[in-house]
């Protein structure tokens, strides 16, 4: 089967729409018409069922969802294993997610040159949404994200607990509006909780979506926001920052997560790395 079909396959599935996937992958709706036409002659079966909403898997569509996304995991773990570099037995890829880099993917990456140095690394960066669809795919073995994931055929092993904590600046007299508190996206958990514990307080005036950004606006400016625990630790030591006394806390916690058909051997050292990592990094 041509790799790609299978893989217009999952973007119809993913997005329930022929326009929507035409639109990601880059091609005409005739052409993600075709392939998807072509599958169906193949299989001698529809595989969806398209009406003005979208479209839907049919019961053979469904049957057929397990193994494209096999299909394509293995293409991909094919695709890298021919392009090793010299001297190496393997290759793993690795994304994660911004604010999880520094400190620990850099130890992660340290501890796979001194450990492993027969497997030669592809570190990447992205949205937590990409790097899950990524190791759905096959194109990424692992992600590392925050918050455990939803989706069937994804192993998800805890890497470490970290807490979201309510902090301001300093001097803790000065009094703080509700204008100076900083809006901070740490995703939908975290807001669903924060609204629960705080219905009345109205939509902030400043809203960033990446934690050291809020955090170095926070510092210059004046204010409060929730931030990592681990990331403002020296910042509460050096009496620039102090808790919030009394304010609810939420759990944030960091996850390595990889396909259920990932090599398990590969997968094994891999996770050991970030075990190590995640130690040093608390």
């Amino acid at each position: 089967m041509d790799i790609g079909i299978a893989r217009t396959f999952l973007e119809v599935v993913k997005t329930g729409s022929f326009v929507s996937a035409a639109a990601n992958l880059n091609l005409t709706q005739t052409a993600v018409s075709a392939r998807i036409r072509v599958l169906e002659e193949q299989l001698d079966r529809p595989v969806f069922i398209r009406n003005k909403a979208g479209a839907r898997l049919t019961p053979a569509g469904e049957h057929f969802l397990r193994f494209a996304t096999t299909l394509v995991q293995v293409w991909e773990g094919a695709r890298r294993a021919v392009a090793l570099p010299p001297g190496r037995e393997a290759v793993v890829t690795i994304g994660a997610e911004l604010s999880l880099w520094s400190p620990l993917l850099r130890h992660w990456l340290l501890w796979m040159r001194r450990e492993c140095p027969e497997i030669a690394v592809s570190a990447q960066i992205d949205t937590s949404e990409r790097l899950l669809e990524r190791v759905q795919n096959g194109s990424l073995d692992m992600a590392v994200i925050y918050a455990a994931p939803r989706r069937p055929g994804l192993i998800a092993e805890l890497l470490f607990e970290e807490k979201l904590v309510l902090v301001r600046t300093t001097p803790a007299a000065r009094p703080l509006g509700a204008e100076d508190h900083v809006d901070i996206d740490w995703g939908e958990d975290f807001a669903a909780s924060y609204h629960a514990a705080f219905p009345d307080r109205p939509k902030a005036v400043v809203s960033i979506s990446y934690g050291p950004l809020a955090l170095d606006y926070l510092l210059a400016t004046g204010g409060s926001g929730y931030f990592r625990q681990g990331a403002i630790r020296s910042y509460l030591e050096e009496g620039r920052l102090a808790l919030v006394p009394d304010s609810p806390e939420f759990s944030y916690s960091a996850y390595a997560v990889h396909s259920s058909k990932a090599d398990p051997g590969a997968m094994d050292r891999v996770r050991a790395g970030l075990r190590a990592a995640a130690a040093m990094t608390g």
